[in-house]
């Protein structure tokens, strides 16, 4: 289900964020963005193959681990594994389809 949602988003200066079982956008013509929807919708299956709440932890850990090597927090969050096959194959939208159970592995 896709919520439109937009003083928070615009406060985090996000597009979207995907928390399952939702995907919130800021901007209500966001809803035929396929792209982004796509992307927000990769992180719905990432979060449902680690049974959601181990993906937010290891989402935590994981930029926090790059935030500490890198010192800079977008740096940090484009190289966590999610973002990084989710950013991979954002346009694709037939990747989900295909897709291999925990893929995003390949991206660590």
């Amino acid at each position: 289900m896709i919520i439109i949602c937009q003083k928070p988003l615009k406060r985090l200066k996000i597009n979207g964020i995907a928390l399952f079982p939702f995907i919130f956008i800021r901007k209500p013509e966001d809803k035929e963005n396929k792209v982004l929807i796509n992307h927000e919708k990769i992180h719905l299956r990432q979060q449902l193959e680690m049974l959601v709440i181990f993906f937010y932890i290891f989402y935590v850990i994981e930029y926090y681990y790059w935030f500490f090597k890198l010192k800079d927090g977008f740096l940090a969050y484009k190289r966590i594994s999610f973002e990084r096959e989710a950013y991979a194959h954002e346009a694709d939208l037939r990747y989900l389809k295909k897709r291999k159970f925990w893929n995003f592995r390949r991206y660590l």
